[in-house]
């Protein structure tokens, strides 16, 4: 990534140890820049990088849009806790943008081998229901929202996973990846809000959030559809 995009990396990594500096030093202001430029930067990568816009791209870049409307509510949390639902609501309509956009590739007409399909809803599935187990009893009213999201989070990752075989395999790596950061994100911040506050939940949080948007961008870029013989 560094060698064939060297100046973005760079820059995005600036972003990257910015946000941790002012989540670890709980610079609220600091965050007010950093927490947004992190979705900002990877759409307008996506901008100047790929020339012409297809489908897949379009879902991506609208993925990046909402999840920054989603960031930007969340930040404001402490002044009223309905930020946290109207967050929520922004990053579970990324999600469906995500979801749709693998399933482009997904419904490739290649022949690939399906054994692997079973496995993948089994290892998915056993994580939503058993992550959701674990905080059912803590979540209240948010029963319903959290169960709704989780759902949704287990296919975005079944999505990226049955890209396999109908895009380069670059591509299919670097977004499966970051699908998976994107759920270890989602369920530390879940875990962190409804069951037990992590010492350093926030800082985990941040960290595999900013690597899942960057991994889910970086594979889009990189994607090249491959075509039936």
């Amino acid at each position: 990534m560094f060698k064939k995009y060297p100046q973005f990396t760079f820059a995005f990594a600036i972003v990257f140890f910015a946000e941790i500096i002012a989540v670890t030093s709980n610079i609220s202001e600091m965050r007010l820049v950093t927490k947004p430029l992190i979705t900002v930067s990877l759409m307008l990568f996506l901008y100047f990088t790929i020339k012409r816009r297809s489908r897949f791209t379009s879902k991506i870049v609208t993925g990046l849009f909402f999840s920054l409307v989603g960031d930007v509510f969340l930040m404001f949390v402490n002044v009223n806790q309905l930020y946290f639902m109207l967050g929520l609501g922004a990053f579970l309509i990324a999600h469906f943008f995500y979801i749709a956009a693998f399933y482009l590739d997904s419904t490739n007409k290649i022949e690939v081998q399906r054994r692997y399909v079973l496995p993948i809803f089994m290892v998915f599935g056993f994580f939503c229901l058993s992550y959701y187990y674990i905080l059912r009893s803590h979540l209240g009213a948010m029963n319903v929202p959290v169960l709704v999201y989780s759902f949704t989070i287990t296919i975005m990752g079944i999505m990226a996973a049955l890209r396999y075989g109908k895009t380069n395999f670059k591509s299919f790596a670097w977004i499966l990846t970051g699908a998976i950061f994107f759920i270890i994100s989602d369920s530390i911040l879940g875990y962190n809000k409804f069951v037990e506050r992590i010492e350093i939940g926030d800082l985990l949080v941040m960290s595999t959030y900013m690597l899942a948007q960057f991994l889910i961008t970086m594979g889009t870029v990189e994607r090249k559809y491959v075509k039936k013989n």
